[in-house]
């Protein structure tokens, strides 16, 4: 599975605006000087027109607040411990579904009836969604990552397998 563009970029701007706000010595959702679209689009290299498209999106959703002006830009519309990129990803209209088909259990995704490993990936998608839900901006920001954020690393071979492995 590849996230799109939409996606991956949102995150990305999000974060930006949560490090640099943090790094002021600001709350990320405070009065603050808030940051231009310019700047993060410079900084993440991502298209501006883009990224006004997804900040439209994102204040629609209370994600971010807008603030015109001189200091105009766009700050956290709550702290960054407070905002999963799951919030991301669904205001940015995001899916992580593995699986081609609707996700609509009525219709099939393959002839007449589910793909054979559609279980499969279903449940993959749904650890995704499992895992961007436990994520917040200020653990991307912060590198909290790892176990602290719910993720335990590859999944351990049972010891026969491990056996045939070395075989």
């Amino acid at each position: 599975m590849e996230l799109n563009t939409k996606g991956r970029y949102a995150v990305m701007a999000m974060a930006d605006i949560a490090k640099h706000a943090l790094a002021q010595g600001h709350v990320a959702h405070d009065s603050a000087n808030a940051i231009p679209l310019s700047q993060i689009a410079e900084r993440q290299n991502i298209s501006l027109a883009y990224l006004e498209q997804l900040f439209l999106r994102l204040r629609r959703a209370g994600l971010v607040e807008s603030a015109r002006g001189r200091a105009g830009g766009y700050r956290l519309g709550r702290a960054a411990n407070e905002i999963t990129v799951a919030d991301v990803m669904l205001a940015v209209e995001e899916d992580h579904r593995m699986t081609r088909c609707t996700g609509d259990a009525s219709v099939p995704c393959h002839g007449a009836e589910r793909c054979l490993t559609h279980g499969l990936w279903d449940a993959l998608g749904d650890e995704i969604g499992a895992f961007f839900a436990r994520v917040t901006l200020q653990d991307v920001v912060c590198g909290k990552l790892g176990r602290q954020a719910g993720f335990s690393g590859p999944a351990k071979l049972p010891e026969a397998a491990q056996a045939a492995d070395r075989a």
